[in-house]
Order: C-alpha cells, then structure tokens, then sequence
C-alpha cells in the first residue's frame, strides 16, 4: 500500500502538535497545537494513510509525571487510528534530518526549511509558512517516516 497521507504528532501531557503531510504533493494540508481531547476527534475525522507518533525513549534517567501523561495520550491516539498507527523515535528524526544525535530543535528546523522550503511572508507564502513550535517537530516525524518508511505497527 502506497503510504502518501500521513499524520504525525509529536505528543504532550496536555497538548500536542500535528501536521497532517501529503508525501506525494510534498505539502502541509493540515497543522496545529491542540489540547488532547481535542486531537483525538481530529484524528477520528481525518482520512490519512498512517498516523506516526513520536515515541517516548528511555534514557535509564528517572521521569515524572508528564512524561507518563505523555505516554498515556500516546496510547489513545494509536487507539483512535484504528490500526493505521506507527512511532517514531526523536533520536531518528535528529539522525536522518541533521546526521547527528546532538541536534537541537532548531537544527532540526532548519533542516526542514532546507528540505521543503521557506516560510516566506504573509504575501509570499512559502511551503513552511506559519509552523510554529512544536509544529515542526511533528513535520520532522512525518519527513522521517516517509523518507524511511520505517513502518512497524503497534498491533499486539
């Protein structure tokens, strides 16, 4: 199956960012920070080919309560793909976009503007116009995913 549509999330406690990526059209048709509640209903009503989330990873290091909060919004968003759901880990979308595990959400950005293009303005809109914040790390797992088609389902 031709995976063009996908929809990538890089998950919060509260709030996530989604870009929802045509790979053939190498176009954002949809983006946003949501509160999670309100994801899963767009999720729910959008027609995509594979929903990839950035997955949490351990370190060895202690984590808190966001980061299970996290975990938790991770597994009702796989849930509500009905079964076209994959992830991501961040330390792949650091290594395939800017060759390095060092790299900081800025590299990462500009690795994205590089590859797909500028902003632009207001009256000249480029393809990255108005990604903001966490926007454009769920840009980078949806460029990943579909660079490496690292598919691996989530079914038991």
């Amino acid at each position: 199956m031709l995976t063009r549509y996908i929809f990538a999330i890089d998950p919060g406690p509260i709030q996530s960012a989604y870009v929802f990526w045509d790979s053939g059209k190498k176009i954002i048709l949809a983006k946003g920070i949501v509160k999670n509640e309100d994801l899963m209903t767009i999720i729910w009503d959008t027609n995509f080919d594979q929903l990839v989330l950035e997955m949490v990873q351990s370190f060895g290091m202690s984590v808190g309560k966001e980061i299970f909060e996290t975990v938790f919004w991770i597994g009702r968003f796989f849930q509500t793909a009905k079964g076209a759901a994959n992830r991501i880990y961040r330390k792949e979308v650091k290594s395939y976009l800017c060759g390095s595990m060092k790299a900081k959400d800025g590299n990462i950005r500009q690795a994205l503007i590089e590859l797909i293009g500028p902003q632009g303005t207001k009256k000249a809109k480029g393809p990255t116009y108005g990604v903001k914040a966490d926007e454009w790390q769920a840009l980078g797992v949806a460029i990943t995913f579909t660079a490496t088609l690292k598919e691996t389902p989530c079914a038991p």
